[in-house]
């Protein structure tokens, strides 16, 4: 069949669930052709093209009848469009001769072939009906308010007439849908069609003693299943076909969507055992700590199914006794999957972008489906664990697409998204072949949240060119967040936008620390012998200059190592007494980037200790491995200087962590903090430099290294109640408390919107 359908107030409208259970039955069913006929301009149409929750048409007839394209590549249909463009008078023609009409305004709306006013009844004038036969036009006038000019002959039915047999269709299998006049050529009997449910007063009276047009009860996408049904299309099953994801709903209240299993899987002779993470970061035990309560919850995460465990075990125990009532559901998948998945098409497609390095980034549509139908069977583990009105948190980049396939299966539930990683501004995103899907994929969540204000914004605006909004709410950012102080600061950010189909709330939320885990570092055995192999390496005496960061080309670590050259050469003095202890954790070896880097590095700490090394002295000490936070702390404590600089990074809990040992520990340590990391915004007191600038960065050092005592330690207060009072566990529940809270007004707009 083909489904020939207006778009507003029919395809568009409806309760949740029936648009859900139509979209799904256009998606899953073969043999349903789906076309949008719509009075819009193509560029008025193309946001819905970007929304992953509305089925795709094989084509679209717009500009009421005066506009055919493809539905996928949005070219012309030449065949159909050349006997309307030689009826079409021009557009100026027609503005020109209407300036005598006073009471008719024109529509600033896009349109190609057509030409649009607002008018009253009143307006609607014998003359008005003569100028459009002399210009050659047919004059369309609709809900007592819209006037539209079209090519001689054109309509939105005679255009579909003209299509379904370029289609090569019988008439017979076709179903229109309309609600307004201007739909009324589709439903004069050609075609078997349907009004849906408050449909215009007008059409109803027209198509009255029509046998072929049935008049739903239901409005939108109701009225459309019932004329489905009505009409016999799709067999003797009709819309109950097998491809319908009917998912009933789960037992979980929670359903947390994370990347990461929340314990270690450990392969030993063909069997798999479950431990905790011996190394957990602060996230893992925050989102854990949600379900400790006994809140009945799901963790979907992926597994590697390699055959060895036999069967697959797609449920498992988190930890019983602190979690009695929390699952894992395990995602199976392939090596091959986790390969492109995430250790590829993340990393070399969307890391570099998201970094501001979109000229590093590599975009495959083969790697891309994959992306896409990982993402799906993390949607549907959702769909499957969680309970009605269940609340879905969501995390990172790597799952951009599930919140469009989970929001088509269950409507009802309450959808959340965080961003752990930069997001840049739109010239850098834009870039990215699939962002409109990627963007219409996130706007189906009640609630987006970021680490800090720029992020947000930078979201905002890119949603502004992929779809029509209104912003409902804004904010200042201060006190919270620098305002003009540092790159990434902002005075004032989006909370609130409003799109045709829901409401989305925006939030900037900086991930904390897990104040107690620092506190059992400070305390451990292995934080006091790593104590005493940094006296011994580095000894009591002299000032300590530390860097953490993992081996990636957006931290900086090179740039760093060049301005540590010229700070010795600028200021001899610090010779033999300052040391730059640099800590770089490995990444992926199999990357050729990540291997290239691994050489630049190590032979400029090479020229460094050759240039300025002397007897006890070694300017770089340079650890390529990683450190458990136990030993991190012993660096962190004994550092005089933190010097973090990457180029970009969405946060950096490294300087939150270092802070943290200071303030424990009684410490006055200097921040020095790149200005492009997220936690610059938050951070009062760090000393800001541009990782751009080799000149900013030395001086901003040195400024660290001769800086008074006293101004180092009011720093560090005001650095350590920031780090202490915006813990891991405040940044959880203002993220779910806001989420919450929209998701709960969303359903009371939808329940007030529905017909009693």
């Amino acid at each position: 069949m083909i489904l020939a359908t207006d778009l507003d107030g029919t395809f568009l409208g409806g309760s949740p669930e029936n648009r859900a259970r139509l979209y799904q039955l256009i998606n899953a069913h073969p043999k349903i052709r789906l076309v949008f006929v719509t009075g819009r301009g193509l560029e008025a149409v193309m946001p819905l093209l970007s929304d992953p929750g509305i089925p795709e048409p094989e084509y679209i007839i717009c500009d009421v009848g005066a506009t055919v394209v493809d539905g996928s590549t949005l070219a012309p249909v030449a065949e159909l469009l050349e006997e309307i463009e030689q009826s079409w008078p021009g557009e100026i023609r027609i503005v020109e001769a209407m300036q005598r009409f006073s009471d008719i305004q024109r529509q600033e709306v896009p349109q190609a072939r057509r030409c649009s006013f607002f008018c009253e009844p009143h307006a609607v004038t014998d003359e008005l009906h003569t100028l459009a036969e002399e210009l050659g036009c047919d004059l369309l006038y609709s809900a007592g308010y819209y006037l539209d000019f079209l090519p001689k002959g054109t309509n939105k039915g005679a255009t579909l007439a003209r299509l379904v047999e370029y289609m090569g269709e019988s008439v017979d299998d076709v179903l229109t849908a309309g609600d307004t006049l201007n739909d009324l050529s589709m439903l004069d009997g050609r075609f078997k069609g349907v009004c849906v449910g408050e449909s215009e007063s007008g059409l109803l009276e027209a198509t009255d003693k029509n046998a072929w047009v049935l008049h739903a009860e239901e409005p939108g996408c109701g009225g459309i299943l019932e004329a489905m049904s009505h009409f016999g299309f799709l067999g003797p099953r009709g819309v109950a076909h097998e491809g319908y994801d009917d998912t009933k709903p789960g037992t979980s209240d929670l359903v947390m969507v994370y990347h990461r299993l929340p314990y270690e899987e450990v392969h030993e002779r063909g069997k798999v055992r479950r431990q905790p993470h011996s190394s957990p970061n602060g996230i893992l035990p925050t989102l854990l700590s949600f379900f400790a309560d006994g809140t009945r919850g799901a963790w979907i995460a992926w597994s590697i199914d390699d055959g060895t465990e036999e069967p697959f075990v797609t449920h498992t125990s988190v930890d019983k006794q602190a979690y009695p009532n929390l699952i894992c559901s395990r995602v199976a998948l392939s090596k091959d999957d986790v390969d492109i998945f995430y250790k590829r098409f993340s990393k070399e497609a969307f890391w570099p972008m998201l970094h501001t390095f979109w000229e590093r980034a590599e975009f495959r549509e083969d790697h891309w489906e994959v992306f896409c139908d990982v993402n799906r069977k993390f949607a549907e583990k959702a769909a499957e664990e969680a309970a009605e009105g269940a609340l879905v948190w969501i995390h990172d980049y790597n799952l951009w697409m599930v919140p469009a396939y989970l929001r088509e299966r269950r409507p009802d539930l309450r959808i959340a998204f965080f961003h752990h990683t930069h997001f840049p501004s739109a010239d850098i995103f834009n870039v990215v072949p699939w962002r409109r899907e990627i963007v219409g994929s996130l706007l189906q969540c009640d609630y987006v949240g970021f680490h800090i204000p720029r992020q947000v914004e930078n979201f905002v605006d890119v949603v502004r060119g992929v779809m029509p909004f209104q912003v409902r709410e804004r904010q200042n950012c201060a006190p919270r967040f620098l305002t003009y102080g540092c790159a990434a600061g902002l005075g004032e950010m989006t909370t609130e936008i409003q799109t045709d189909q829901r409401t989305i709330r925006l939030g900037a939320h900086p991930v904390g620390l897990d104040i107690e885990r620092m506190k059992q570092a400070l305390g451990s055995r292995a934080m006091q012998k790593q104590k005493r192999l940094i006296r011994d390496e580095l000894g009591d005496e002299g000032k300590v200059i530390l860097s953490v960061e993992r081996l990636d080309y957006t931290k900086g670590v090179l740039p760093k190592l060049q301005a540590y050259e010229k700070l010795l050469e600028t200021y001899p003095e610090l010779q033999n007494e300052v040391t730059l202890v640099i800590v770089c954790v490995p990444a992926a070896r199999e990357i050729k980037v990540y291997r290239d880097l691994v050489a630049e590095i190590e032979q400029a700490v090479g020229r460094i200790n050759g240039r300025f090394a002397q007897v006890g002295w070694t300017p770089v000490r340079y650890y390529y491995r990683g450190f458990p936070l136990q030993q991190l702390a012993g660096f962190y404590e004994r550092a005089d200087v933190m010097w973090i600089t990457p180029l970009r990074d969405g946060l950096n809990l490294v300087a939150k962590e270092y802070v943290a040992i200071q303030g424990l520990t009684g410490g006055a340590g200097r921040l020095v903090l790149s200005e492009f990391t997220g936690a610059a915004a938050e951070l009062h007191g760090a000393l800001l430099t541009n990782p751009h600038d080799i000149n900013d960065l030395v001086e901003r050092c040195y400024q660290a290294l001769v800086m008074a005592p006293n101004e180092a330690a009011t720093r560090m207060r005001e650095l350590f109640d920031i780090v202490t009072y915006y813990d891991i566990r405040r940044w959880g529940d203002e993220f779910v408390s806001g989420a919450i809270g929209v998701a709960e007004r969303n359903q009371a707009e939808v329940e007030e919107a529905e017909p009693a």
